[in-house]
Order: C-alpha cells, then structure tokens, then sequence
C-alpha cells in the first residue's frame, strides 16, 4: 500500500494533513459505510479516487461508477432501504439529473441511513453556472449540514450518518469547492474495519415505499414529522455556534451582530480578527431545518445584525421570516447589490460588504486585503488532444452559417478560437433536443452537434432516440476519447476498464440509425471528407470521431521503461510562415516568436504527430523519426 492509503487505513487515532475530500474517505470508513456511488464531477472525483485508491481486499465497502448521478442516487437509496449505510455523491449540477428521484427520498424510509454529498461550485471554478443547492434541501425535505473546513466536514459527515439512521431519512452534505479542496490538520478518530453483514433487509412493511395517490399525503406528513425532529437537533447542534473573536459587547452604543453559514464564515471571521471590535458572529452550518429558537435569542441579544451567505439570499429569507414572527426588534442588514448575489465571497469581498454597512468600522480604503491581479488565460485542449484534429477537419467542411451545438466535456473547449465550435451549451446530453429544435424547418442553415463519450452514455442517448425517431435533419459528432477525461479520466461503460466495452457504434446502429461513420480524429482528411457527406445526408446523421485521450495516454506511456519520448520540430528552411499551426490547428506546443519565427516548445510537445498534416508546405518533422507517440 502507498503513503496515502496507509494514512486513510490508520486503525489508531491520529492528525493527518488531508484534503477535504480525502477526510470524508477516513469518515466514510469510520462511520462503516457499506455502499458508496457517484459520477464524476467537480469539486468531488477526488472522492472516488480515494476509494479507488484502496485496494480491493482492503476496501471495506462497494463502490462504483454509476452511468449519471440520478443512477448513483438510486443504487445507493436501494442500498439503504436494504439495511445497508450508503451513500452518493456528486457534483452541484448533478443533483439536477437526479433531481426527479431526490424529491421523493424524504417520503421513503432509509433504514440503512442514507447521506448525499453535493460538490456546490460558488464563483463556476468548474461548472456552467452558480447553482445554489440549499434551495434543494427545502424543495425536498432533506436536512442540510454545511462545513466550512475539512475538519467540519470530517465531523459533520460521521454526525450526518447517526442522523440519518436515526431519523431515517436522507441528509445532504453541502460542500463546495474550497471546502472540497482545502487542506487542514484533522484529528481522526480509530477505525475499525470489520466484514459486513450483507444479509438483505428489505421489507415492503417498512414503508410504504410507493408514492402514489393513496399514500402520498401520509408520506408527507411522515417527512414533516421528521423535520420536526430535526428541527430540534439543528438546535442542539455543536455545528450552530456564535464566535467572538473580542469578545462581547457594545459598538457605537449598539451590539453588532453577524449569521453566515459554511465558507464565508472563515472570510468574515479573518475580517474580524483586523478590526478590535466586540462584533458576534453566529454561524448557523446545520442549515436546515433552521434553528429558529437559537436564531430569536441571538437578535434578541442585538441591535444590529448582518446576514453574509454566499450566491442566494436563503438565509435572508429564513431569518427575515423568524424576525417577523417573533417581532425582533433589532435592525436586520443584508447585502446591498445584486452583484454581491455572484461568486464567491473571499475575504476580500467580505471586507467590501462589512465596509458598507459599517464604514466607520471597516474603512473602504483598507488595503489588507486587496485582490491579486490574475492574467488572464484562455482554456486549451492538450498538446496532441483528438478534439484538436477533429474540430481542425471538421471545420473545413462545415458551409457558412452552420449552427453548431457543443454539450459537457473537454470538447467544450472548443467553443474558444480558432475553432469557434459549439455555439451553444446547457447541459449534459442536451445537444441532440437542442439541436434537432434548431433544425425544425431550417432551410437555410445546417446544424451539427457534439457529444463525448462519457456524456452519451450519461444523459445523450434519449437526444439520440428521440432525432432518429423524428428523423431531425442533424449530424451528430461523437467525440469519442475512451475515458471521462475532462473530471480526470473515470471509467464509463465505453471505455472497457470496469467490464466489457460497450460499443457506442453498435448502439446506434441498434436503433436503425443507416448514416454512420466512424474514423480516427488524427486522419483529417478523411474526416472532413465524411463530415462532408454526413451533411449532405437528409435526415439524422452520425460521425464517430475517435482516438484516445493523449494526456491519459502518454501519462501510461511514461510508466513504461520503454517510453522513448519524442517531439516535434519546425524545419525553418521550409517554413514559410503561414502559420495554419498556430492561428488554425493551435496546438499550445507552437510558439509564434516576435520576429515571426515559428518554434516548438518541447516541455509541451508530446510528439503525437497529429499537426504534420496540417503544414501546407510540411515544414513539421519528428525530432526523433520513428518516436510518434500517438
């Protein structure tokens, strides 16, 4: 076993230095987790990697791969009901897809206990928007629990798991990115792993477990009930806390008050650590059911209270809701711009906030916690990335005018220039319904989509289905690289390393789709030659564009003793600086210098070959012939 595994499998109580998301591993094993599921997606995978991490005869609980996050949601409630402690995690857009399950888990009896960790992503570091996941918590009757550090996480993960067995009712554990990411000394408690009872549990008199007309009413009512009970431990709860990093008492002849709730809180209290003032802050992290007796004793105790929440004005809501019904008299302030409602509030924008709403007490001038400039930089596919070469011929074939409709992957990179592909972007799996709307008696324009792999098999072949079935004039692009790269390279059922692969061809020619072709992305011309044709072809067209990712590749490759790297170069005596591969092919391995010289940076190169093709006048050779890596 490796450092890091022995670290996670320490029987002893112990610190460790450890990520987030890592702790949440060693709280899985602690709390005796028996089945554990997700789909790849930040802030999270590096959950799964941990598990995977540990080897088999090691691992304690089932884990797996699920096909889409409403998949996972549903294995680890089966687990559940079965008696078993389980639980699902995913990115914040994840609970999207299996939002149509989620809803309904507060009215079923999750014996077995049953903890859903969502990676939230304040300031879309990683995700295509800001999605405020405490809505979701309150749209289904979930209890919420919100860390702050990885500490708290490692703690409230093993409390969320008595909660859940308790109660019997699911828990969400609303994480987000910095939280997922950060690292901190965590005392860990001993570990005791021991081979589960896996007998089945299952017994339909624990339920009903069928929300249909007859029993919905009753299963909700059962959820309430079970709120109330929660109601009563967010109360209790050691996670509900007030800080006073000077104490308590009066400022400007007033008390001052703060609520916050999970990463925000270590913002405002860095703020208040340069300041002398006596300012409370109560930070509220068992975030739902709210604990409202604890909330009326702190305006109670104030004058003046601030509510900072990152993104959604949700606990403004909830707070402005108790002050009405237990008429405070104490003066409620909450965030004054609609632009305060975006990104993530770092200290420095804490400070911002503090400044206007008490300026005598946090001066807007103050420069401590000033804001380092960032260059900025534009996203790039890797050095010797398939998607380069395809968007590359594609490109040469698409008319004037094509509409072009990207989905989630690495191939969204595309949407950057030189390539300007995909044009439109909502979900994963979209492309075909959003595609096949767009065609709908477009005679003018041509429509093209993409989707990747990983992707088609999530949420992409309903879209498929439904453009074979209707017959919608579109071709489709499957970006097929053989892994799920752009998460950090998880398996998904094409890519063969869990059990048998699952062809992506086979499939759609199972459901009678006649216009297929399938090529490797570094063969262009080829490639723009079928493009060509998918485009004159009436109706649903399909062209598989293929090759293995090259940063999974050539990492496997360096394992190797015989690895025998290689790069490219740029012959100057031919090279007429046409510059097709840096302004048209842009690989990042080319390098435009001021005089207009052409170079290779070899550190980037990975010597895939695939931009010899590319030089109209072949100025592109190997550095080392026969060396081509791809």
């Amino acid at each position: 076993m490796n450092r890091f595994v022995e670290k996670l499998l320490n029987p002893e109580p112990h610190q460790e230095l450890i990520m987030g998301n890592y702790a949440l591993v060693r709280a899985m094993l602690e709390s005796g987790v028996k089945v554990a599921t997700t789909y790849p997606g930040s802030p999270t995978p590096e959950i799964a990697a941990a598990i995977r991490a540990i080897p088999d005869e090691k691992r304690s609980l089932y884990f797996e791969y699920s096909v889409n996050e409403k998949v996972a949601l549903e294995i680890a409630l089966g687990a559940s009901v079965n008696g078993h402690l389980s639980t699902v995690f995913f990115k914040s857009v994840g609970l999207n897809v299996a939002a149509d399950s989620a809803v309904q888990l507060a009215l079923m009896n999750v014996k077995g206990g049953m903890v859903i960790i969502l990676g939230d992503d304040p300031g879309a570091h990683s995700s295509q928007n800001e999605q405020d996941n405490r809505h979701f918590a309150r749209t289904s009757y979930i209890p919420m629990l919100e860390p702050a550090t990885p500490t708290e996480a490692y703690k409230m993960y093993k409390e969320a798991t008595k909660l859940s067995k308790k109660h019997q009712m699911p828990i969400f554990l609303r994480m987000t990115t910095h939280v997922c990411h950060a690292n901190e000394v965590i005392e860990f408690d001993s570990l005791k792993i021991k081979d589960y009872n896996w007998k089945s549990d299952f017994d339909p008199e624990d339920g009903p477990y069928l929300p249909i007309t007859k029993s919905v009413f009753p299963l909700k009512r059962n959820a309430l009930k079970k709120l109330e009970f929660m109601q009563k431990e967010s109360e209790n709860s050691a996670f509900n806390k007030i800080h006073s990093p000077h104490g308590s008492g009066e400022v400007m002849g007033m008390k001052l008050g703060i609520i916050s709730s999970s990463m925000p809180v270590l913002s405002i209290l860095e703020n208040l650590k340069n300041v002398e003032y006596p300012i409370d802050l109560l930070q509220i992290n068992f975030s739902f059911p709210f604990p409202k007796r604890k909330v009326e004793r702190f305006l109670d105790n104030h004058d003046e209270v601030l509510i900072l929440e990152e993104l959604d004005r949700v606990l403004e809501q909830e707070l402005k809701n108790i002050a009405w019904d237990c008429n405070a008299q104490c003066k409620l302030l909450s965030r004054q711009y609609n632009n305060d409602l975006v990104g993530e509030l770092t200290p420095g924008r804490t400070w911002k906030i503090l400044s206007d709403t008490w300026p005598d007490l946090f001066p807007p001038k103050q420069k401590i916690h000033e804001e380092p400039d960032i260059s900025p930089r534009i996203a790039q596919m890797c050095p010797g990335c398939g998607h380069r070469s395809a968007f590359h011929a594609i490109k040469k074939a698409l008319p004037e005018g094509t509409i072009t409709v990207g989905d989630i992957g690495c191939h969204s990179l595309g949407f950057f220039k030189p390539y300007n592909m995909g044009e439109i972007l909502l979900s994963m799996g979209h492309s075909n319904g959003t595609g096949s709307g767009l065609s709908i008696r477009n005679n003018q324009q041509k429509v093209v989509t993409f989707i990747g792999d990983s992707t088609f098999f999530h949420a992409g072949i309903p879209g498929i289905i439904n453009a074979q079935y209707h017959d919608h004039n579109i071709t489709l692009v499957v970006m097929e690289n053989g892994t799920t790269a752009m998460t950090g390279h998880q398996p998904h059922p094409g890519s063969g390393e869990i059990s048998a692969k699952i062809s992506i061809k086979k499939i759609l020619e199972s459901i009678g789709i006649e216009f297929i072709r399938d090529i490797d992305t570094y063969n262009q011309k080829k490639l723009t030659k079928y493009m060509q044709e998918a485009l004159d072809h009436e109706g649903f067209s399909v062209v598989i564009a293929r090759h293995p990712c090259m940063l999974k590749f050539t990492r496997e490759q360096r394992r190797k003793e015989s690895y025998n790297p290689s790069h490219v170069k740029i012959n100057q005596e031919k090279c007429r600086q046409i510059y097709e591969c840096v302004q048209e092919f842009a690989c990042p391995s080319f390098a435009k210098l001021e005089g207009g010289k052409v170079v290779v940076n070899e550190e980037l190169c990975i010597g895939d070959g695939s931009c010899l093709q590319t030089c109209p006048v072949n100025a592109i050779e190997f550095e080392k012939h026969g060396g081509n890596n791809g």
